[in-house]
């Protein structure tokens, strides 16, 4: 059966989040019907609102999901009625990267997850009024009281763990972490530098702190959110504002370079300076998105020590395997990500986007 649900629809680009009646269609064989509990608000959300990428507006946003199941479809094996699941990205299943445990680069990921706004068949998840609305944002559209999530966007999660408090980790915080652990991979000894202080930036921070990198330095304009850098694990940090980069990281790192950085900025000037800051046979991941067709200039020769400058999408993550795993260190109290999330009533949507950009929110979760 259809589900009637409140949602916040984006009615076009750079518009407010208006909330509004929309109508759910009923699960498919393989999607589950989910009563949201918390939502976390990212930084992709509010670019596709912007009308910064081609998603179909009006539409439903969401992508950091966390709720209950309330019905599933006639496939579904791996949830149930009842079971507390976290909402991720969504991928086909069966091309070869997928296969490989590689979902995030899924052949039609794209379409899938961030621009499409409709199933893989092309039909529709979310309609008003008789009306098809752009829905299934990243198999999920997570921004209403209830969401039609594809199975491959589930993963069940313990139920003693609140699920405000991990909401965030279906994207941002995966993706940071995963910038560190599944790419960076850091040696004994080694130097990793986080540009940018956001929620992606001190969830790679977080991470560093937990593998064997002896110096990780924390690099923003904020004095704020450098000193929160510093309480996670950072063991340097780099004001911007008043220090410039390159001699700052020459001089933390001995004149060595950085064996890894992770850029969450989207700015491509400090993407450069990230580059040039690496010490030989050193790796950049590059995660900050600047808009598409934004390029940026290299020295060539720069690059011949070994330098490795790789993209990223959601961490390079396996789901299944990686969010249990980051559940269960929230829970022990060793990812404090409780130190990021503020949480607002899904009502005040548009305070909380406003906080957001502004910067004095972090990683704003929505609860419902």
């Amino acid at each position: 059966m259809p589900t009637t649900t409140r949602a916040a629809v984006v009615e076009s680009g750079g518009a407010p989040f208006t909330l509004s009646d929309v109508v759910l269609d009923a699960p498919g064989p393989h999607e589950a019907l989910i009563r949201m509990v918390a939502t976390g608000l990212c930084h992709t959300d509010l670019g596709v609102a912007s009308g910064g990428l081609p998603f179909p507006l009006p539409g439903v946003l969401g992508h950091e999901g966390a709720g209950v199941v309330e019905a599933v479809g006639s496939a579904v094996t791996g949830v149930a009625p009842g079971d507390h699941v976290l909402l991720s990205f969504t991928s086909c299943g069966g091309c070869r990267n997928c296969r490989g445990g590689h979902p995030a680069y899924c052949a039609t990921w794209l379409p899938l997850n961030l621009l499409g706004g409709t199933r893989a068949d092309g039909t529709s998840t979310i309609s008003r009024e008789g009306e098809a609305l752009g829905g299934h944002f990243f198999g999920q559209s997570s921004f209403a009281e209830r969401a039609l999530a594809d199975e491959r966007s589930l993963v069940k999660v313990d139920p003693d763990v609140p699920l405000e408090s991990i909401a965030p980790l279906g994207c941002g915080v995966q993706t940071g972490v995963g910038a560190v652990w599944n790419v960076l991979k850091p040696e004994t000894g080694g130097t990793v530098v986080v540009l940018g202080a956001g929620a992606v930036g001190l969830s790679a921070v977080m991470a560093a702190a937990l593998t064997p990198a002896t110096r990780i330095v924390a690099v923003d304009r904020v004095a704020e959110r450098l000193a929160l850098a510093t309480e996670l694990g950072a063991t340097h940090t780099v004001d911007t504002s008043g220090t410039d980069l390159a001699p700052a990281l020459a001089e933390i790192t001995g004149g060595q370079g950085a064996d890894g950085v992770v850029e969450s900025t989207g700015n491509v000037g400090v993407l450069r300076q990230g580059v040039d800051a690496l010490a030989a046979r050193g790796t950049l991941v590059v995660v900050g998105a600047p808009p598409f067709g934004t390029e940026v200039a290299l020295d060539v020769n720069g690059l011949l020590g070994g330098k490795r400058i790789v993209g990223l999408t959601l961490g390079d993550s396996e789901t299944q395997t990686m969010i249990p795993a980051l559940v269960r260190l929230v829970k022990d109290g060793r990812l404090p990500l409780h130190r990021l999330i503020s949480t607002y009533p899904f009502g005040d949507i548009d305070r909380a986007v406003q906080d957001m950009r502004s910067g004095k929110t972090i990683k704003p979760v929505l609860t419902f």
